[in-house]
C-alpha cells in the first residue's frame, strides 16, 4: 500500500472516529489533519499557515455581518411581519397557512440566508399555529423543514460565500444572482404538493384581510424586505461589493428594528452581539481547520483519485452530474452543510470544471443537494430543530417528508440539467 493511500485512510478514518466519539467538528478536522501530517512528515507549521490563510480573506468579512444582520432582524420581529405579509398574499386559498409557510420561508431566506435560522424562528411560530388550525403535526414539521432550504439558495447565503472561497475566489455577486431562480422554483415546487395535500385533507382556508389591513401589513413588512434590495441592488449596480453590502445590511437592520419596528433595545443588541460572536467563533474554527483538512486532501491527490473514478465510470457530463448529485445527497445526510462545502469543493470542483460544467452552476447544484441533506435523517440539522419545536419523534416525520422530497428532487434535476436556470440572471446582471 502506497504512503498516499495509507495517508488517505488515516485522514478519513481518524475524522470519523473523532466525530463518532463526539469530539467537536472543528477539533476533529484539525486533529485528523495533524495526525496525517505527522505520518507523512509534513511540517506542522505549513499546516497552521494553511489554517490562517483559510480565514485571512476580505471576502470572508461578509459572513459575520450577515450573521449579525439576520439575528437583529429575527430578534426585531421581522418574522412576524413576514408571516402576516405572506398571509395577505396566499392566505385566502385552501391550506392557506401551509402556503404561507412556503412563502414566508422564501421571504425570510432573503434575510437570514440560513435554513436552521428559518426553522428556528418561523417554525417556532407557524408550527403551533398550524396545529391549532387542524393541520397534522408531521405535515407541519415536514413542510417547515423542507421550505427552509430556500434560505440557503436565496441570497444572502453564507454557504455561497463558503463555496466561493473554497473554489478559489469566485464572484459572490454572481453566485447570489444565480440562487434566485432555483430558490423561487423550489418554493413553487413545494407549493404544489402542499396544495394537493391540503385539498385532499380539507385543511382550512387562511385568514382574510380587508384592503386597509392588507396595505398596512405590506408596508410594515416591506421595511424589512428592503434589505434584500439593498444587498442585491447595491452589488448588481456596482455601488458596493458583497462584503460591503453585508456591513450596510447590518447597519440597516439596526435602524429598522430601532426606529421602524421600535422593538429593539440596547440590552437586546448586547445579547445579539454575544450570540453572533459565539456563532462566528464556531464558523471561524471550522473554516480554519477545514482549510488544513482540504490541504491534506490535495497533498494526498484525492481530487485526482475522485476525478479518475468518475471518468472511469463515464466521460459523459450528464452521467457525471448525476453521480455528483447522488454523492452530495448521501454526504448531506451525515455531515453539516457548511463543512461539506469546504471539504468537497476542492475535490469535486476540478472534476466539474474538467467536464465543462460552469463553476457558478456547479455551486448552485452543490448547495441545493446539501440543502436537502439539512432535512434528511440521520443528521439533518433543520429536521432535528423542527422535530424539537413540535416535540415530534424524528422517525414519525419521515413519511410526511416523502412528497416534499419528491418535489425537491424534481427541482434538483431541473437545476442540474437546465443550466440557464442558474446562469441567466448572472449573464444579464452579473460582472
Amino acid at each position: 500500500m502506497t504512503p498516499e493511500i495509507t495517508g488517505v485512510i488515516i485522514l478519513v478514518a481518524s475524522l470519523f472516529v473523532l466525530m463518532f466519539v463526539k469530539v467537536p467538528l472543528a477539533f476533529s478536522l484539525g486533529i485528523s489533519s495533524v495526525i496525517t501530517a505527522i505520518y507523512l512528515d509534513i511540517p506542522l507549521l505549513l499546516l497552521f499557515q494553511k489554517m490562517v490563510s483559510g480565514i485571512n480573506s476580505f471576502t470572508f468579512l461578509a459572513v459575520p455581518f450577515f450573521i449579525l444582520a439576520a439575528e437583529i432582524m429575527t430578534a426585531g420581529g421581522l418574522s412576524d411581519k413576514l408571516m402576516e405579509f405572506a398571509m395577505v398574499l396566499v392566505g385566502r386559498i385552501r391550506g392557506g397557512t401551509a402556503m404561507v409557510n412556503v412563502l414566508d420561508s422564501m421571504f425570510f431566506g432573503g434575510i437570514s440566508g440560513s435554513s436552521v435560522a428559518d426553522v428556528s424562528s418561523i417554525g417556532a411560530m407557524i408550527i403551533p399555529i398550524m396545529e391549532k388550525q387542524g393541520y397534522d403535526k408531521d405535515f407541519s414539521v415536514a413542510l417547515t423543514v423542507t421550505t427552509s432550504v430556500q434560505g440557503v439558495l436565496i441570497p444572502p447565503s453564507q454557504n455561497m460565500i463558503y463555496y466561493a472561497l473554497a473554489a478559489g475566489g469566485l464572484s459572490i455577486s454572481n453566485l447570489f444572482l444565480a440562487g434566485y431562480i432555483p430558490g423561487i422554483l423550489l418554493g413553487i415546487g413545494l407549493m404544489i404538493p402542499t396544495y394537493l395535500i391540503s385539498v385532499r385533507r380539507n385543511y382550512p382556508v387562511g385568514i382574510k384581510y380587508t384592503f386597509k389591513e392588507a396595505l398596512k401589513i405590506a408596508i410594515d413588512a416591506l421595511a424589512g424586505l428592503f434589505m434584500v434590495f439593498i444587498i442585491m441592488g447595491g452589488v448588481s449596480f456596482g455601488i458596493f461589493t458583497a462584503t460591503e453590502s453585508a456591513a450596510v445590511a447590518a447597519v440597516y437592520a439596526i435602524l429598522v428594528t430601532f426606529f421602524v419596528y421600535k422593538n429593539m433595545s440596547f440590552d437586546k443588541i448586547k445579547e445579539i452581539l454575544f450570540s453572533s460572536s459565539r456563532t462566528l467563533a464556531t464558523v471561524l474554527a471550522i473554516i480554519a481547520t477545514s482549510s488544513a483538512f482540504g490541504f491534506m486532501l490535495s497533498y494526498l491527490k484525492v481530487p485526482g483519485m475522485i476525478s479518475a473514478f468518475f471518468l472511469s465510470v463515464s466521460s459523459n457530463r450528464y452521467i457525471i452530474l448525476m453521480l455528483m448529485n447522488v454523492l452530495l445527497l448521501i454526504a448531506g445526510m451525515f455531515m453539516d452543510m457548511g463543512v461539506l462545502i469546504l471539504i468537497l469543493t476542492p475535490i469535486l470542483f476540478p472534476v466539474a470544471t474538467g467536464v465543462g460544467i460552469d463553476p457558478i452552476h456547479f455551486g448552485i447544484i452543490m448547495i441545493m443537494n446539501l440543502g436537502i441533506g439539512l432535512c434528511t435523517p440521520p443528521v439533518g440539522t433543520s429536521l432535528m430543530v423542527g422535530c424539537a419545536i413540535a416535540k415530534l419523534p424524528l422517525e414519525k416525520s419521515v413519511k410526511a417528508l416523502l412528497p416534499f422530497y419528491a418535489a425537491m428532487f424534481i427541482v434538483v434535476m431541473l437545476v442540474t440539467y437546465v443550466p440557464q436556470l442558474s446562469l441567466w440572471l448572472p449573464s444579464i446582471l452579473g460582472k
